[in-house]
């Protein structure tokens, strides 16, 4: 039997009179409530963003937010856009995006022993002169206990709270080793930022991603953690963290920056995981919604989208992360946009070491991905 209903949020009511079901005399009534897409009432304003060009970039996403989706891919190591050139030379189109990663910003002596320096902002300077958008991430690394000695190689840091001493919520206590190293490391982060706001380049910002992790998990088993020290004490330090590189960063004058905060939601699966709403930083500090997926089908794409959207209707909603895992291919995102995942953009991982492009993404998803009428790319003339 089917029930046609193609009208949104309408009550059905199914009776089945006695003598028509099988091996019984019994009637049977039930009914249903259709999906109705939530209200969507997106923020017109920034919440900290005040430069001409970070509310023109703001504009630039609200004006595409459900007509199309923004395309964009993870630097190799976080300076350079070698990866949006390998996606170029595949499809014959740069992703209107890329995203750079301040991960290797605790080295000493920046640029030297081969490292990178991120006071030199060319290779972003370079992106945004040739029409593309700036997204920038942060994997805050921390020393591994008091007294280890941050090296040259890179080596003596982590974000895994299971190889550090490291207390997030010490970052937070004056005094503190822990606190030292917090503030320190946002000068280092603030005076880049500062250096792309001179230069009139806005950005999308996305710190502490991924803050719950597994601690949503239902069960309570052991797995069901934060994979990242600032979400291993729980939701309300972690927000504490959040508003506390807001505040900072506010009062040394960053305005350049369209803040994202990225839900783990139910990882897919409602059965196993619980919301994680509690670690929402709140409406004030939040610009855009992210979630990160990795070999979710469309209708997963689907699901995640719509449930973030209804939890968070004043906020674009964004495909943070995304690729291929042990479950498959990510999803081919012009049948997610088809199915209803309208992500405001999308941003392919590196490393995935998938084709030509060594994301984690196909040639095959890339080639469809970059061709689809709903992608929006850097123009053809770069």
């Amino acid at each position: 039997m089917k029930a046609n209903c193609p009208d949104e949020g309408t009550t059905v009511a199914i009776t089945i009179p006695a003598g028509l079901v099988k091996n019984t005399t019994a009637a049977y009534s039930f009914s249903f409530t259709t999906y109705k897409t939530p209200a969507v009432n997106i923020t017109k304003t920034l919440v900290a963003g005040q430069t001409q060009q970070v509310k023109d970039l703001y504009d630039y996403f609200l004006g595409l937010y459900g007509k199309k989706v923004i395309s964009s891919v993870m630097a190799d190591v976080n300076w350079n856009t070698k990866i949006a050139d390998k996606v170029k030379a595949l499809t014959g189109k740069y992703p209107a995006m890329n995203c750079f990663d301040f991960i290797h910003i605790y080295v000493p002596n920046q640029g030297s022993n081969g490292w990178i320096n991120y006071y030199d902002i060319t290779p972003v300077k370079n992106w945004a002169d040739k029409g593309g958008i700036v997204q920038l991430m942060w994997h805050f690394n921390v020393p591994t206990s008091e007294n280890t000695e941050v090296k040259m190689d890179g080596s003596g840091v982590t974000c895994d709270p299971t190889k550090t001493t490291f207390k997030a919520s010490n970052a937070l206590k004056e005094g503190t080793w822990e606190n030292k190293w917090f503030y320190q490391e946002m000068d280092k982060v603030a005076a880049v930022l500062l250096k792309l706001q001179d230069a009139g380049i806005a950005a999308t910002w996305r710190p502490f991603h991924e803050g719950a992790g597994n601690a949503t998990l239902k069960s309570g088993d052991s797995w069901g953690k934060a994979w990242f020290w600032w979400g291993a004490e729980g939701s309300a330090n972690y927000k504490k963290l959040w508003i506390a590189m807001f505040d900072y960063f506010k009062q040394k004058g960053v305005k350049n920056l369209i803040w994202i905060w990225t839900s783990q939601n139910f990882n897919g699966d409602a059965t196993k995981y619980n919301q994680d709403n509690d670690w929402y930083p709140g409406d004030q500090y939040v610009d855009m919604v992210a979630r990160d997926l990795y070999g979710n089908s469309v209708e997963k794409n689907k699901q995640e989208f719509t449930e973030l959207q209804a939890a968070y209707p004043t906020k674009m909603i964004v495909l943070g992360e995304c690729g291929k895992s042990e479950n498959g291919e990510q999803g081919n995102i012009g049948n997610c946009w088809t199915a209803g995942a309208k992500w405001g953009h999308f941003m392919v991982w590196y490393q995935g070491k998938q084709g030509s492009t060594d994301t984690m993404c196909s040639d095959a998803w890339w080639k469809s991905a970059m061709s689809d009428s709903n992608v929006v790319t850097l123009p053809t003339n770069h």
